[in-house]
């Protein structure tokens, strides 16, 4: 596993850049084509993030 994140600014750049790479994903999804499993992966994704929030709020 990396380092632990304790730095305020760590932490939002940290965020930031995770939830970028999520919009990525998402813009790159065709409706058409989309299985379950993609909009599962989205989920997950988006779980994470809160996660690693909810992590975040409680180390100040």
């Amino acid at each position: 596993m990396g380092k632990s994140i304790s730095d305020n600014d760590q932490q939002v750049t940290y965020l930031k850049e995770r939830l970028h790479i999520f919009l990525e994903v998402l813009d790159s999804i065709e409706p058409e084509t989309t299985k379950l499993e993609d909009i599962d992966r989205l989920i997950a994704m988006m779980d994470d993030l809160e996660l690693k929030m909810e992590q975040f709020k409680k180390s100040k």
